[in-house]
């Protein structure tokens, strides 16, 4: 038997899951470019729960010259 709370926690694990994978993947584009990547910029990145927002920032790091110029 499936609870209706069951279906919203799950729901919650896996968006968390999108919005971490998401913000890995904004800085390994940015390691794996040999950028260097302040702790500032690993905190504002690891903590943003904004998909959208992490989306736009995992493009923008294919082509910035500085880890920082991701935020636009």
């Amino acid at each position: 038997m499936t609870y209706p709370y069951q279906g919203e926690y799950a729901e919650g694990l896996l968006a968390e899951g999108k919005v971490q994978d998401r913000a890995e993947a904004v800085l390994e584009v940015l390691e794996i470019r040999g950028l260097v990547v302040p702790e500032w910029v690993r905190g504002r990145i690891t903590s943003c729960r904004d998909l959208d927002i992490l989306r736009e920032w995992h493009f923008r790091a294919i082509t910035v010259e500085s880890a920082e110029d991701v935020f636009g």
